[in-house]
């Protein structure tokens, strides 16, 4: 199944999503994306909001989204990005890509919400070439032990359910190290600002094995 339905939730991101560019997400995405080169493909692309901050050494980008409603406003950002960006409905544990064949992965908001973060991960090794980069952002786990058993509490209860699948206390740093990656650059914040169960978040760079000798 390349489709993950969760019309109410789509409809209600798209707006607060644009409400968080202006309050400093852009800022963010920014620095996710600078430096990236060659062929990227973006893991779950929601609506877009990526697209208009790649810069121009990357040749394209293949931006996988499985929400139909996110999927369609994804298209029409595409259409007005700096750099070709193809959006096509998939999900992330199978990327329509092949084996070792680009350079760099993004992963944005979205390790929070796929079902299994290690088979997400390994696929997401599998389409990259030795030495590729997985750039994220993504929220996770709080800093405190009481914030983290409100987290637990909420990703077992109505978190996943009204938030499109989004568990906010997962250790994605530790994942992405299971899954095979060595990361170069983490860089952890607050946003907004206040600290709640949502408020926990990462950037940063992580890259796969080279092959020996490189």
């Amino acid at each position: 199944m390349s489709t993950v339905s969760h019309p109410l939730f789509a409809r209600f991101y798209a707006r607060m999503s644009r409400a968080m560019e202006s309050a400093g997400a852009a800022e963010h995405r920014r620095a996710l994306l600078a430096g990236l080169s060659g062929e990227v493909i973006e893991v779950g692309a929601g609506n877009g909001l990526n697209f208009a901050h790649y810069p121009a050494t990357v040749s394209r980008v293949i931006a996988v989204e499985p929400e139909p409603h996110l999927l369609a406003i994804a298209r029409t950002a595409a259409a007005s990005a700096p750099v070709p960006v193809e959006v096509v409905a998939g999900v992330a544990d199978r990327l329509p890509a092949g084996d070792a064949t680009l350079d760099a992965a993004v992963a944005s908001l979205v390790l929070c919400s796929v079902p299994d973060q290690g088979d997400a991960l390994r696929e997401i090794q599998r389409v990259l070439r030795p030495g590729g980069q997985l750039r994220f952002l993504e929220h996770v786990q709080a800093d405190t032990p009481g914030l983290r058993r409100v987290q637990r509490v909420l990703d077992a209860t109505v978190g996943p359910r009204l938030l499109g699948g989004c568990h906010c206390g997962r250790d994605t740093a530790a994942a992405i190290e299971g899954a095979g990656f060595a990361i170069d650059r983490l860089d952890r914040f607050l946003f907004p600002a206040s600290r709640t169960p949502y408020s926990f978040f990462l950037r940063g760079t992580a890259r796969t094995d080279l092959p020996a000798g490189a």
